[in-house]
């Protein structure tokens, strides 16, 4: 979408939010009804059960470090910068690892949001292909981006991390899939336990560090694979929450006159 008047474009990022939508395995399904529908009172209004991780969200360091910054807690401009999309094109259970993020540094500055294209976005679905068998962030990777001082760090994936170091796998109260780890040993010919032997280790890292994650990039994100932008990834005011959904979007300036106002007082 274009603004009228400037070459400002936004480019939607996001999945569609809303019942039916991918849960993850084990939670609960989004349950909305109509607490007060037209027909009998005139107005609409909606009541939402739901877990905070599903669709395109964020999560802060709470979720998975205890005693972390809530997402209430975390500087509101850190939602609001320019990034990077890092077109990685990765397959079936394979890893983004340090040696790519490296290939594409140039591109990459100090407190960036910085989101990585797998092109898994497109297998967005309520499959176990989209949970079970997408690719990963390595602890590696995960590392090197915590040493470039990168602000926000988010992937077109379920999660971070590869399915089997997550509880999908035999961790945690896993296999909440239960067929992944056998299937990926006969496919891969592998022990899973040994490939994976942490839990969440690159997603762990990076909130450990400081550092919000954004799961389940999607919309265009291909659009801009390989390109510095300006995004938006603001999250709830939500005292001692620990993630919630967003409406990730990213934005191009193509005339260079977009300006922010300064906020004075006319006389």
């Amino acid at each position: 979408m274009a603004q009228p008047g400037a070459e400002l474009e936004f480019i939607e990022l996001s999945h569609v939010w809303g019942h039916g939508i991918p849960v993850w395995p084990g939670d609960t399904d989004v349950r909305i009804e109509r607490a007060a529908h037209h027909a009998r009172f005139g107005v609409m209004s909606q009541r939402i059960t739901a877990n905070m991780h599903n669709g395109t969200h964020l999560n802060a360091p709470l979720h998975l470090i205890p005693g972390g910054a809530d997402v209430a807690a975390l500087p509101i401009d850190l939602f609001f910068r320019n990034g990077v999309v890092l077109d990685i094109p990765k397959g079936q259970w394979e890893m983004v690892g340090a040696a790519e993020l490296e290939a594409h540094a140039a591109l990459i500055r100090p407190r960036d949001i910085v989101l990585i294209c797998t092109g898994w976005h497109s297998r967005h679905a309520d499959s176990q292909e989209w949970f079970g068998l997408a690719p990963g962030l390595s602890e590696e990777a995960a590392r090197w981006l915590i040493a470039r001082d990168v602000a926000v760090v988010g992937i077109d994936t379920a999660a971070i991390d590869h399915p089997l170091a997550t509880s999908l796998g035999a961790h945690r109260g896993g296999p909440l899939m239960k067929r992944l780890p056998s299937l990926y040993q006969a496919q891969t010919g592998r022990d899973p336990k040994q490939d994976f032997p942490d839990w969440n280790p690159a997603h762990r890292a990076l909130l450990a560090a400081g550092i919000p994650t954004i799961e389940g990039v999607g919309g265009d994100v291909a659009r801009l694979a390989g390109r510095r932008c300006t995004l938006h990834a603001l999250p709830w005011r939500w005292g001692a929450g620990d993630g919630c959904g967003i409406r990730l979007m990213a934005m191009l300036d193509h005339g260079g006159d977009a300006r922010i106002e300064q906020g004075g007082m006319e006389s």
